[in-house]
């Protein structure tokens, strides 16, 4: 198919205009998201970087108003949110604006999902079978749901069978892709422990698909009986005689299907014969096939051949034997035989292999996967690095001929030019085009910790830890003025989930930092929270600023993603697709990519 049958892309300079606007507003706005919540008593954040009077209500505010609505505006009206001089935001309302102003949505650099589906479709149904929802949460269905339908899209646009999962993790994704849409999945964790969950997990899931396949064919059976009360009588008559033998047959065959593929699948594996449910196409392929033969096979027939992969039926006409010397009987004996030898040959086209291994953008696939063949490279929620390292090795490899990344935990992105000793044989996670590269940008690690703040659920009424936080600032007055410790590399973690109160939190906090508590007793502890306690609104209005700014530095991260495919020269579509509903799953953007049809 003609690659003009895709969606409207973003074009390059479009794409580049946006990332310049977007990049323009949050260098403005850096000091307040590279600001560390934590020392927010320690360093008066608020007082330094911030002019109006800290009222938590009023930013609240101000996600109900402008949240959902965006007002005529142009780039110089935002400028006007920080004082010139000493850089302070001074307008908490035109700051709100501004940051939906410049969220992706508003860029114009998105393709619909909807429009996606439909360009790529084609004549193709959709499968419909076992709901993920069965298996995982809520939040993982939902995901694994869209994306897994998306991903097959995709597959079939670019007529691949084979799928890559980097950073598949404990193989949701993976899984779903080779039980529902018939694909040949390899999922590369570098988590062993995460591998052998998928291994655990495939065994579950061949239980789940096992009940779906007998459904099915509880529900061929009654399709068929249907059928055959509206078929002539003369039909029945000249079929007769062998479907019951046929049927006999056919339902030993299946049996044996099943104890062929337990041969050949690795214990770590499955595969499946696709079912009248998974694979729609199979129908219309074996009834075009069969009115080819000499002997026609009654409709019955065909609905129990069904479950046989769509190439399964041979064309006797062109066999060694002379079919009008054999008897029906015989015929249909022969044709069994074939088609169980066919069963036999793709029974290996829908599985999933779970793989430890590391992967870099050095990475060379065909060490790691021996039959490695035209694929594509998928990713749901590949945190830091490994997002943009998946880009480059799809743009590096003729063999990946597609794309579909989501990433996440950007907090964990290396970045070129945060340190000042740079290295430079090292491949950093950020920046990946040229612009920000030229511009030498950095949002640094506070800024890209702030990127993985879900306004949306916050704008939903979904509430900021406000308590823990504060527990952790007045923590820091307390070690930095009773320790003198400012930096350690050890952390507190989740320890006021396990805190019965503010003095517990402290006392545990302080020996997870390896520090004598013995020293302070719970009347000085309780005098700091005291302190501090009225000053909770403060600490909460703050956090609000970092979660208003937090979809600007993601936009900047996705952008940088989408320029520097954008700068590739064999990339036939690029663009941005929103997935998910960003309430369930916040980081809810993929970066999609498909090449040139004839680049290899």
């Amino acid at each position: 198919r003609p690659p003009s049958a895709l969606p409207a892309q973003p074009p390059p300079a479009a794409a580049a205009r946006a990332l310049r606007r977007a990049a323009r507003f949050v260098r403005r706005a850096l000091p307040l998201c590279r600001a560390h919540t934590v020392e927010f008593f320690t360093r008066g954040l608020w007082e330094r970087l911030v002019a109006p009077r800290p009222d938590a209500r009023a930013v609240k505010h101000c996600l109900q108003i402008f949240f959902p609505f965006l007002l005529c505006a142009d780039d110089d009206i935002f400028s006007s949110a920080f004082c010139e001089n000493s850089e302070k935001l001074i307008n908490v309302h035109l700051f709100a604006l501004a940051a939906k102003y410049y969220s992706l949505p508003n860029l114009g650099v998105c393709t619909p999902l909807e429009d996606m589906l439909e360009a790529l479709k084609g004549d193709s149904e959709g499968a419909t079978g076992i709901k993920p929802d069965e298996f995982m949460n809520n939040k993982k269905s939902h995901e694994v749901k869209v994306m897994s339908e998306l991903v097959d899209s995709i597959a079939n646009y670019c007529g691949i069978k084979q799928v890559i999962d980097i950073g598949s993790g404990k193989g949701y994704l993976s899984s779903f892709l080779s039980m529902q849409y018939n694909l040949k999945v390899y999922g590369i964790d570098s988590s062993s422990s995460n591998t052998n969950g998928a291994h655990e997990r495939n065994k579950k899931l061949k239980k789940h698909w096992r009940a779906y396949q007998s459904r099915g064919r509880e529900n061929l059976k009654s399709q068929s009986l249907e059928k055959s009360n509206n078929r002539p009588t003369e039909s029945e008559i000249n079929c007769k005689t062998i479907n019951e033998e046929l049927l006999n047959n056919a339902n030993s065959l299946q049996n044996q299907d099943q104890v062929i593929n337990q041969d050949l699948v690795p214990s770590f594996g499955f595969t499946e014969m696709a079912t009248p449910e998974t694979n729609t196409e199979t129908e219309a392929d074996l009834v075009t096939g069969a009115q080819s033969h000499e002997t026609k096979l009654s409709e019955e027939v065909l609905a129990v051949l069904n479950v046989l992969p769509a190439d399964a039926v041979e064309d006797f006409s062109s066999s060694c034997y002379n079919c009008g010397e054999l008897c029906e009987e015989e015929k249909v004996q022969r044709k069994m035989t074939s088609l169980k030898s066919k069963a036999r040959k793709s029974s290996e086209s829908n599985m999933y292999f779970p793989l430890t291994s590391c992967i870099t953008a050095e990475t060379e696939l065909s060490d790691i996967i021996t039959d490695l063949e035209d694929c594509m490279v998928v990713g749901l929620h590949t945190c830091g690095d490994l997002a943009a390292n998946t880009l480059r090795i799809f743009t590096a490899k003729p063999e990946i001929k597609a794309v579909c990344s989501v990433g996440c935990c950007y907090h964990l992105l290396s970045e070129q030019f945060e340190n000042q000793e740079e290295c430079q044989d090292q491949v950093w996670g950020f920046p990946m085009c040229q612009y920000l590269k030229d511009k030498g940008w950095c949002c640094g690690r506070n800024a890209r910790m702030s990127a993985c703040l879900a306004l949306e659920r916050v704008a939903v009424g979904q509430m900021l830890p406000t308590e823990s936080l504060f527990y952790r600032a007045v923590l820091q007055v307390i070690i930095e003025e009773i320790y003198g410790v400012t930096k350690s590399d050890r952390h507190v973690g989740k320890t006021f989930s396990k805190s019965s109160s503010f003095v517990d939190y402290v006392r545990r906090s302080l020996k997870k930092l390896e520090l004598d508590d013995s020293k302070l007793p719970d009347s000085c502890i309780m005098d700091y929270y005291e302190k501090y306690k009225h000053r909770m609104n403060e600490l909460e209005a703050f956090n609000m600023l970092k979660v208003v700014l937090a979809p600007c530095i993601e936009v900047l991260i996705l952008l940088d993603r989408l320029c520097y495919l954008k700068e590739q020269e064999n990339i036939a579509w690029s663009g941005l697709v929103k997935l998910f509903d960003p309430v369930k799953s916040p980081r809810c953007y993929a970066v999609i990519a498909l090449k040139n049809q004839s680049y290899s």
